[in-house]
């Protein structure tokens, strides 16, 4: 390490974008002094918080909340002799940038990918491509188009497009079908491990729309999502290690990764970030496999004796609605914000907390579906920017646990998925999730709202009651 390096390595850590210096609690990126401790060896940023501010490098402009691209990129930066990122999608060419900058200064770089975003972008074409993939193509050009003169140069393609940007830098890659299969349920987890020491994870993908907001719509300010910087050799090693099943030999080696089921995950283990517990689940597991993740969410649930708050992406677990109601029957406080986009789908157990069901297009009910003989209460949609999505995956138990990670609360995460689920055992750490899910609060749309009471109206009038599915 150089003595440049090293000076501007501690410079950064005693500015608190990195870890405290010495002693000192760790300190929220891009923030004047907190206003809330946080737990020894543990930062948390979000990228809608109120109260600090950082320029949108994909608008150029002021904004609340703090850059998750930066938390990423800097935490790519402290690295000395290893880089694993495991995440669903990379598309934001400057953390490509600096993952191949620290592969040809000899750090050894390694990146898993979800099969679905793995191709660059620049060697698509729209008419080979669904709906979906032709939109995504299109918002990664308009992020690419730097000049924002409605064409992609030649120059800009080649910066623009993250993937790309790793094979042009020679930086080790594979995806989920390294297997030999076509891809696991999806390879879902957020998380970079760096020098075995510490770890970077949270809800956020790394991505424009994951962070900043879409390039194609200044309004967007990004999905409503959070990153968390663990220091901890043995909880790094926990990551490392399903990292290593995932890539096995990596590219070009026998087909020996593992994804899915075949990574066998076993039960969740305790590792201390500083003085705090951690217990870090790694997904999926079989359907008869105890120690899967929806149970262990419904055992963190159960201890609740005064409050629970939830902002959720994606809820369609009908065994944590019923601990929900069992908690609320007992006097347990609940906030429950859910993703508008999710909330009312016809899987939703949102409903089932509205005490209402939705048939499917082809009128079907889902299977075992118990919506609640009484509404619960304390259940809404927090207000959002069209086009944004609430991408947590975030519970607080008595202001003393929290519960965050890749993992959705669904059945896909717990059997299908690879994905990650942490339990962090801080009341001070807690204390800033809570402050994340009143900021949600205010406005939020409690209830049957006037939207989803249209949507019930014409599903009855096109389905009746709909029929139960086997």
């Amino acid at each position: 390490m150089t003595h440049r390096r090293r000076c501007a390595a501690a410079l950064g850590l005693c500015l608190g974008l990195l870890q405290g210096c010495g002693s000192q609690a760790g300190r929220v990126l891009g923030a004047k002094p907190p206003d809330l401790q946080l737990p020894k060896a543990i930062q948390v940023a979000f990228n809608h918080r109120e109260g600090v501010h950082y320029r949108s490098p994909i608008h150029a402009t002021q904004r609340n909340g703090d850059n998750l691209e930066a938390f990423v990129i800097q935490a790519i930066e402290a690295a000395e002799q290893e880089i694993l990122v495991a995440v669903q999608e990379l598309s934001l060419p400057s953390i490509a940038q600096a993952l191949v900058r620290q592969y040809r200064r000899g750090v050894t770089v390694k990146v898993v990918l979800e099969n679905t975003y793995s191709t660059p972008w620049s060697e698509q074409h729209d008419a080979d491509l669904d709906g979906h993939a032709r939109q995504r193509r299109q918002l990664l050009m308009e992020l690419a188009d730097h000049n924002r003169d409605g064409v992609v140069s030649l120059e800009e393609q080649q910066a623009g497009d993250a993937v790309a940007l790793l094979n042009a830098g020679g930086v080790p890659w594979l995806d989920d079908t390294a297997d030999g299969s076509k891809g696991s349920g999806l390879m879902h987890s957020k998380y970079v491990v760096v020098d075995r020491r510490l770890v970077v994870t949270g809800s956020a993908n790394f991505t424009a729309s994951g962070m900043h907001g879409d390039a194609a719509d200044r309004r967007t300010r990004g999905n409503v999502n959070h990153l968390l910087r663990l220091e901890s050799p043995a909880l790094a090693e926990r990551f490392a290690d399903d990292f290593n099943r995932m890539w096995g030999d990596g590219p070009g080696g026998e087909p020996d990764s593992r994804f899915g089921l075949a990574k066998q995950s076993g039960p969740a283990m305790r590792a201390m970030v500083g003085d705090t517990p951690v217990d870090v689940l790694f997904a999926p597991h079989p359907r008869s496999d105890p120690n899967h993740g929806l149970n262990l969410i419904s055992s963190t649930l159960a201890a609740a004796q005064q409050r629970l708050d939830l902002a959720l992406f994606v809820f369609s677990a009908q065994a944590l609605t019923d601990r929900i109601a069992s908690l609320q029957a007992k006097g347990v406080k609940l906030r429950l914000l859910a993703d508008p986009g999710f909330a009312s789908r016809s899987f939703s157990e949102v409903l089932d907390l509205l005490g209402v069901a939705l048939a499917d297009r082809h009128c079907k009910l889902e299977a075992g579906n118990r919506p609640l003989q009484e509404a619960a209460e304390g259940v809404g949609i927090p207000r959002l920017t069209r086009g944004d999505k609430l991408h947590h995956k975030l519970a607080i138990v008595d202001e003393r646990t929290v519960i965050t990670g890749s993992f959705n609360w669904s059945p896909s995460a717990a059997h299908q998925n690879d994905e990650v689920l942490l339990l962090i055992h801080s009341p001070l750490l807690a204390a800033h999730f809570t402050r994340e899910i009143d900021r949600l609060w205010k406005g939020a749309e409690l209830g049957i709202s006037p939207q989803l009471q249209r949507k019930l109206h014409d599903n009855r009038r096109r389905c009746g009651s709909g029929m139960q599915r086997e």
